[in-house]
């Protein structure tokens, strides 16, 4: 058994100028914007949401620019397994997710527990 929910919404940006990608889409949806601490984080820029809401992130990418969203997991496996069982299909392992494919073509990547009340307000799938 294990849990997933949706986590939040990543704007894929192909740009050179992330703070000025960030900027915008803060201003668009009102949200504030910040870098990440981690030097890994460089390619992303989280917009200001509360702690038990979606996460939105500003994302820099090499391919066109789209949407993506992002489903945690307390167990990415089994939740790659559900969906590929659903038609999903697995496209890649990148760091500590997986990028997946739906059947209708949309990408979505299946990440670790991103929210504090995870345990409490997840999906339990057997």
């Amino acid at each position: 058994m294990h849990k997933s929910r949706l986590a939040g919404f990543i704007i894929d940006c192909q740009t050179q100028d992330l703070d000025a990608s960030a900027r915008f889409w803060g201003a668009a949806l009102g949200m504030r914007h910040e870098a990440g601490p981690e030097a890994a984080e460089a390619l992303y820029r989280r917009l200001a949401t509360a702690a038990d809401d979606l996460h939105v992130e500003v994302q820099q990418v090499s391919h066109q620019s789209r949407v993506h969203l992002d489903i945690e997991t307390d167990d990415i496996e089994a939740e790659a397994r559900r969906l590929e069982a659903l038609g999903a299909r697995r496209v890649a392992a990148v760091g500590t997710w997986v990028v997946m494919e739906a059947p209708t073509g949309h990408r979505f990547c299946v990440v670790r527990v991103q929210r504090g009340d995870f345990a409490a307000n997840a999906n339990i799938w057997p």
